[in-house]
């Protein structure tokens, strides 16, 4: 067998490891969370954000789905009423930011806030082996300053809680820092982001909007950016970069105040996203964020996870 036989066949022993935990039922002294317990999840119309959401609703919380359409929003949302699930829904747009004030505003006035937050919503314009970054500030401003936006306008309307709210944050290991084939070239630049003590939020706005610069003048493909799906690559390490970021700063918040904040991989799943040529199903895909929201016996932040297992940025 060879290296990526063996490769796949331990992908496929986790994914059904995954599904197996899946089945297992929380214990009564693991279940933090209640009805009243009011979780958030972007993009949750389909795909991967869709089953969050179904999961999250399975476990008793109650879920306010988003999308950015409102008819295919209310459509899911009829979904998930229909198994009597405690779902409702709201529009959202995380690049707009008049959607996320409306949103805010709505979030605070019916709930009094929210207890977790999973930044699920994403775009990308690449399949095989194709490349492009035509849609580049798109995909940036989606990925990373939307997600951005969210996390601040979410941040002061989290709920106290001995156990700590929660955000998670979908990204992906393309976004990793030192993979050994999809990274930054410029070694400078990579320490810098890694440093999570000088990491700053301006060093990653400041990489995005340096790239996007180059996309414009048509001089990227030399500046030493990940060469798969680098807009996509790039948007994921902002947002991993900035999980780090927030999970310092959110550390020193007294107890009681605490938010966690980590993000994940969900894999290469079989979603519109991927023309549906992933090999990972939704529903395993969801599990990681699921858990990360959930978990009880330990306070984990500013980590990055696959298949509940922490992997390094």
């Amino acid at each position: 067998m060879g290296k990526r036989e063996r490769a796949q066949e331990r992908r496929e022993q986790r994914r059904q490891q995954i599904s197996l935990l899946r089945t297992i039922p929380y214990s009564d002294n693991q279940r933090w969370w209640s009805n009243d317990t009011i979780a958030v999840v972007t993009g949750s119309n389909r795909g991967i954000g869709f089953e969050i959401a179904h999961q999250l609703a399975s476990q008793g919380l109650t879920v306010v789905l988003t999308s950015r359409d409102t008819r295919v929003g209310e459509e899911a949302l009829k979904v998930m009423q229909e198994e009597g699930l405690n779902v409702v829904f709201h529009q959202l747009d995380i690049v707009d930011p008049a959607s996320i004030e409306t949103f805010s505003d709505w979030i605070k006035e019916k709930y009094g806030g929210l207890d977790i937050l999973i930044n699920n919503a994403g775009v990308n314009f690449n399949f095989g082996t194709n490349n492009s970054v035509e849609f580049a500030e798109i995909v940036i401003r989606t990925n990373y300053f939307g997600t951005k936006s969210m996390i601040k306008a979410m941040i002061p309307l989290m709920r106290p809680s001995p156990f700590g709210a929660r955000i998670v944050n979908v990204t992906s290991r393309l976004g990793r820092l030192n993979g050994r084939r999809n990274r930054i070239a410029n070694v400078s630049l990579r320490q810098q982001l890694e440093n999570v003590d000088t990491l700053s939020e301006e060093l990653i706005d400041s990489t995005m909007n340096t790239f996007l610069e180059q996309v414009k003048d048509g001089t990227w493909e030399s500046g030493g950016w990940p060469q798969v799906f680098t807009d996509y690559s790039l948007s994921k390490l902002a947002a991993n970069a900035y999980t780090r970021l927030m999970a310092r700063i959110l550390s020193d918040w007294p107890e009681g105040h605490k938010i966690y904040m980590n993000c994940y991989c969900p894999g290469w799943v079989k979603t519109a996203m991927t023309a549906w040529a992933g090999h990972t199903s939704p529903e395993v895909a969801a599990d990681t964020a699921v858990w990360l929201a959930l978990i009880s016996d330990q306070f984990v932040s500013g980590k990055f996870f696959a298949e509940r297992r922490e992997i390094n940025f």
